[in-house]
């Protein structure tokens, strides 16, 4: 199951600079001029969890496996993208694909690294991107409509269903309004399906120079101010400063950063608030071998989790054994809770909690 984030902004906002800190690479190149990334740049990284290695501790697990997260560096979108300028309809085209999005602010002043709208304003810069996206999708919309009308007159039951959908959105967005905020009641589905770009979740990430890395600065908080009104999140990053730590050995990361005042790599923080943003869920399964963690969506019955491991998990399934992750670790493992009885054992109805630790009993 893989769940991705699309990185976007403006030309020269940090983008490229984040996406290589954070696969540790430098396959995106980033340079000081609009479109230096023609395709997007795709990397897996690892999501942070402290509880997996509580769990090899405890479990004497021969390796660790995390689970991951994918990031794409989508180029610069500039004002006009939906009409195709810049290269703007090649990069509408990618963000379409992603399932969430991670909008890069600039909040620094750099005399040596131009911007595209000649002054620093990231709300400004939020705007313009979600503008855009906005104008796509109505476009999208406007396209698609006469057809569906069409085959609704002859009583097409998805084509009806549909227009009852569409038309408010079409609506919405004309009053500036993106998807996500206009998506009817129980039409969930149905939209995801329309795959329109302001359906999507968005985090906003404040690309802010090194001395604010720890507070933030005046920038930073008129975006927090501005996603709040809109009930999006924010985290604050220095992409200069987790470029320097992505290239340090591990083991001196934590040092340098607690040099600078900062408790953790605002990294961590991005892959973190990308994980929630996506709505998703970890459990955890023990072994002498391994310890992993595996990801799926909030809301997951135990079959289906299984299938995240196997299909054949899910075929065959019987039920899992359920230990929650605060009673593993307070019992010592799977022994101890199963001795004070805290391991349950779950049908298939069961609703995976974040952090179970689990052994599904099947049957092919």
């Amino acid at each position: 199951m893989g769940f991705n984030c699309g990185i976007v902004g403006l030309p020269n906002v940090g983008k490229s600079t984040l996406f290589n800190a954070l696969t540790a690479t430098a396959s995106a190149q980033a340079a000081n001029y609009p479109f230096c990334t023609i395709e997007p740049n795709i990397g897996r990284v690892a999501v942070p969890d402290k509880r997996l290695d509580a769990l090899v501790a405890i479990g004497k697990s021969q390796r660790k496996v995390p689970t991951s997260l994918e990031f794409v560096d989508i180029a610069g979108l500039v004002r006009g993208a939906s009409k195709g300028e810049g290269l703007g309809n090649q990069f509408l085209a990618n963000i379409r694909e992603v399932d969430a999005i991670i909008h890069v602010l600039r909040c620094f002043e750099d005399d040596d690294i131009t911007h595209v709208e000649g002054a620093i304003d990231p709300v400004r810069d939020a705007e313009i991107i979600e503008t855009e996206l906005m104008l796509a999708d109505l476009e999208s919309l406007e396209k698609r409509l006469p057809n569906i009308q069409k085959r609704a007159k002859n009583r097409d039951s998805e084509a009806l269903t549909q227009i009852a959908v569409i038309e408010p959105l079409i609506a919405a967005l004309k009053e500036g309004k993106p998807v996500r905020k206009a998506t009817p009641k129980g039409q969930e589905e149905v939209v995801r399906k329309l795959q329109l770009l302001t359906s999507k979740p968005v985090l906003y990430v404040c690309n802010v120079d090194e001395e604010s890395a720890a507070e933030g600065n005046a920038f930073s908080q008129k975006v927090q101010a501005h996603a709040e009104a809109e009930g999006a999140a924010v985290v604050v990053v220095s992409a200069a400063i987790e470029a320097e730590v992505s290239q340090l050995p591990q083991e001196d990361q934590k040092e340098f950063l607690a040099g600078l005042g900062l408790h953790d790599s605002g990294l961590d923080r991005v892959i973190a608030a990308g994980y929630r943003l996506l709505g998703l869920n970890t459990y955890f399964t023990v072994g002498p071998k391994e310890a992993r963690a595996w990801t799926i969506l909030t809301g997951t019955k135990a079959p289906q989790a299984a299938a995240v491991i196997h299909n054949d998990f899910e075929r065959g399934f019987i039920a899992c054994e359920t230990i929650a992750f605060e009673d593993y670790i307070q019992y010592g493992g799977e022994s101890g809770a199963r001795e004070a009885g805290r391991l349950r054992v779950e049908g298939r109805d069961y609703l995976i909690q974040d952090g179970d630790i689990l052994l599904f009993r099947f049957n092919v």
